[in-house]
């Protein structure tokens, strides 16, 4: 059970919870924001801003399956620590108990059952329209780019298929869309794979393909001795060496790619 910044464990002790102990320790700006679709539907959305006197390059980063936890406001937080305005947009809004998001579901179980029912469609336009939103900010330049996790790099992939504008996409352990959708692919792809995680990985080989045919660029790295959800799990308090490595050496290229757009 987890009251404030805090984490009851089954003894009923309190523990800090360490994620929203670093989000409430942050000096960036943090807001909630309601977004809206152009079919009406309302996303809501966390924003984390730089402490920049120019204007900065947007990110938007997609969610996990089990939906906009406090991890993914973290890597928001992390993302604008670094000079990057990050929009993390709730893409279960509106399917949870009385229309709420993430948060109200009883469960990280049901809120992960919610994700796959969600439409494809829906998402995409709900992606566009946090696309428009941040674009239009005053504080941001034309650029965009999205970054997702898991389920969440499964669309950020496929969103580089519908949305032109889109400056790169950086997926993380996410399956790629099919190969006639790749071929509308406008903007380079870097994937971030763990080695331990073949369920991915077996679809490295025919992606390169498809991309190479296609004339777009598509870039994978696998990092040594982690799986699947390594980025989160090499922020975790408990993190091996290995992890913790794998965490760093990914964190340092995603900010070089998006420093170079």
């Amino acid at each position: 059970m987890i009251i404030g910044n805090l984490i009851m464990n089954e003894t009923g002790q309190s523990q800090v919870n360490p994620t929203l102990d670093l989000l409430a320790k942050s000096e960036r700006h943090h807001q909630w924001v309601k977004i809206k679709a152009e079919n009406g539907h309302i996303v809501n959305a966390f924003l984390a801003f730089p402490e920049v006197k120019e204007k900065a390059i947007a990110v938007i980063v997609i969610h996990e399956n089990r939906g906009l936890t406090d991890w993914i406001r973290l890597v928001g937080d992390q993302l604008a620590k670094h000079g990057f305005v990050a929009v993390c947009p709730d893409l279960l809004s509106g399917k949870g108990s009385k229309g709420g998001g993430t948060s109200s579901f009883s469960s990280s179980d049901d809120a992960r059952r919610a994700i796959y029912d969600l439409s494809s469609d829906q998402v995409t336009v709900n992606l566009k329209a946090v696309t428009e939103y941040v674009r239009n900010l005053p504080s941001t330049t034309d650029k965009v780019a999205v970054t997702g996790f898991c389920w969440g790099g499964a669309q950020a992939f496929r969103f580089a298929t519908n949305e032109n504008s889109i400056a790169a996409a950086c997926v993380f352990y996410g399956h790629p869309p099919s190969k006639e959708e790749i071929d509308r692919i406008n903007c380079p792809v870097y994937g971030f794979y763990g080695e331990n995680d073949e369920r991915i990985n077996s679809t490295i080989k025919d992606t390169q393909n498809a991309a190479g045919a296609a004339g777009i660029i598509y870039e994978p790295v696998i990092y040594a001795g982690v799986g699947h959800a390594f980025l989160r799990r090499g922020m975790e308090p408990n993190a091996n060496e290995v992890e913790q490595a794998a965490n760093r050496q990914a964190w340092e290229r995603l900010l070089k790619l998006l420093n170079k757009l």
